[in-house]
């Protein structure tokens, strides 16, 4: 038996089958002049090429279902691939190049798959801009193929299996989500990561910061992933596993007494009450959130909307995520929590949240974490801001909505944002289409900026929800997905503390209504600590909502309050 020690993530215990997943591979296309002599073998590598995607696509096809509904977008996407791959009009417009510029045959194919591609969004027409991905992801396809390269399938992953890999991107968790996982150990990733978040909404037991972990175990192997302890445990003997089996009984027993704490109100020994929402990022998690008995939806992230629809099928093109599709998802949530509140974020994408997308600019940037991402992105391409609200607003008569607008830095941003708001408004007006005029609209307290101006923010903002992952990050200097500063996060930096109670004080004397949806909401040691602050709306993870509950009976609000107060004071 080998031992394997990293850093806890998420709490559980699981034990499984080795599934380890590859690194993936860059494609990297050769570019260089051939000799007369070398078009034919060249010409008849790409065919061959050709034809094994195609007969790759005809077969997933055969296996999709005519009738259901889940099925019938991707039977859409792959009969339009068959049909590019088929056109004969491109396949002589690569054919001519070919053989007159005398390129080798990989530079050929991208080279007049991207050109195509490029006046096709340059028509200016939604259904041809659809159509130029389609060129770039078929091709690409076909690329992979002649270069033998081979991406891999996170949907080939069995039922429980432990997942070790380098790192997993936020859509593969939402596919694995899907899936009965026993655990996740990763080489990257910080406590306070996407994949991680993920992972904790899912219950799924994950230990970060195993160096190169995918390396030093095979696949088949049994695996035991202890996430509290962060021990990941390669070919254990009988008696280890049936102690570990034991530890997953206790943790089912632990579960099924918090249940009695389901129904209850959350409050403190001597009857302080407390609100206690969900984070969410897709709308079957609100199912969850109801049955864990949530007060209502504190935090929906709409961009793994983005990352679940784009990581729906093998390689899936960049698609549009259109107004009507983001308005049944929004309206599909409100109807299921009914009065409850549900506070959906815009669009936080960039930095570390990349979406595959046809809407968002493909920017490189040398710090994306600082830069274009998240509001920021959305005034820069108003349209997709845009779109967002008319589909919550048409939503929003269906339920209890809050709006909230992510990473302010400003004052200026929050106006512009909120003539954004206004523009949407009357556009629905003239189009006599319904919604909740009132709908409040608040912001994200999540930079040290935003925190040092709350009492001016408080004036233009209906609410305000603390996001202490990236409060934590900006304000301390950390990349918290960087493996070698990550242990250096620390949401109990004092520094990072009186940004929080200066928000607070804020938002008490301006009637601003507060909540915390990062992290820090839903762990135990956190928890007492924002109590103790004054902090009465915390939005979490859905299961832990119960053994957040359980902890707030033991205490009284004074007890709470010394233990903020200590921490306050650490010098």
């Amino acid at each position: 038996m080998e031992v394997f020690l990293g850093i806890p993530a998420a709490d559980g215990t699981g034990i499984g089958t080795a599934f380890v997943i590859p690194d993936p591979v860059k494609r990297a296309i050769p570019q260089h002049h051939i000799n007369i002599d070398q078009l034919n073998k060249g010409w008849s590598r790409f065919e061959a090429a050709v034809q094994t995607v195609t007969l790759g696509l005809s077969e997933h096809l055969d296996s999709l279902s005519k009738t259901s509904e889940r099925d019938r977008a991707q039977r859409e996407v792959f009969e339009t691939y068959i049909l590019m791959l088929e056109d004969p009009v491109f396949k002589q417009e690569v054919r001519d190049f070919y053989e007159n510029q005398l390129f080798n045959i990989e530079y050929t194919v991208q080279f007049k798959a991207e050109e195509y591609a490029a006046k096709l969004r340059q028509a200016g027409n939604y259904y041809l801009s659809e159509r130029a991905q389609d060129i770039t992801d078929v091709f690409g396809r076909v690329l992979d193929e002649m270069l033998d390269i081979h991406p891999f399938d996170i949907n080939t992953v069995p039922d429980g299996s432990v997942i070790l890999a380098t790192s997993l991107s936020s859509a593969d968790t939402i596919i694995l989500s899907k899936r009965k996982i026993a655990g996740l150990a990763l080489s990257e990733g910080g406590v306070s990561s996407h994949v991680v978040i993920l992972a904790r909404n899912y219950g799924i037991p994950t230990v970060v910061g195993l160096e190169d972990i995918s390396k030093k175990v095979r696949n088949g192997e049994t695996v035991i992933i202890d996430g509290k302890s962060a021990e990941i445990l390669v070919s254990p003997d009988r008696n280890t596993i049936e102690e570990y089996k034991g530890k997953i009984r206790e943790e089912y027993q632990r579960k099924l007494s918090l249940r009695s704490f389901l129904n209850k109100p959350a409050e403190t020994k001597d009857g302080t009450r407390f609100k206690l929402y969900a984070n969410i990022g897709t709308p079957e998690e609100a199912e969850v959130a109801l049955a864990e008995g949530a007060d209502g939806i504190g935090l929906f992230r709409t961009e793994f909307l983005y990352m679940a629809q784009s990581g729906a099928s093998l390689n899936a093109a960049a698609r549009s995520f259109s107004e009507q599709t983001q308005f049944e998802a929004y309206k599909s949530v409100l109807q299921m929590m009914g009065d409850k509140p549900v506070t959906i974020r815009t669009l936080d994408a960039g930095g570390d949240k990349l979406i595959n997308s046809v809407d968002l600019p493909n920017i490189e940037e040398k710090n994306p974490l600082m830069g274009l991402r998240a509001v920021r992105l959305s005034l820069e391409y108003p349209n997709i801001l845009k779109t967002q609200l008319r589909a919550l607003y048409r939503a929003s008569v269906y339920g209890n909505l809050e709006i909230m607008f992510p990473l302010i830095t400003s004052v200026d941003q929050v106006k512009e944002c909120l003539e954004i708001v206004n523009a949407v408004k009357q556009e629905l007006k003239a189009e006599n289409i319904p919604f909740q005029e009132d709908t409040p609209v608040g912001i994200m307290i999540e930079t040290a900026a935003a925190a040092l101006i709350s009492d001016c923010l408080s004036k233009v903002s209906d609410f305000f929800s603390l996001g202490t992952n990236d409060l934590t990050q900006y304000t301390l200097g950390i990349d918290r997905e960087n493996p070698h500063v990550s242990g250096l996060y620390n949401e109990f930096s004092l520094a990072v503390l009186r940004l929080i109670e200066m928000t607070v004080r804020s938002a008490k004397e301006n009637n601003v209504p507060l909540a915390v949806c990062g992290e820090m909401a839903g762990r135990q040691d956190s928890v007492m600590v924002l109590a103790g602050m004054g902090i009465r709306n915390l939005s979490m993870s859905p299961k832990l909502i119960s053994s957040t509950k359980e902890l707030l009976s033991r205490f009284t609000i004074a007890e709470l309050e010394a233990i903020s107060a200590k921490h306050l004071n650490n010098l």
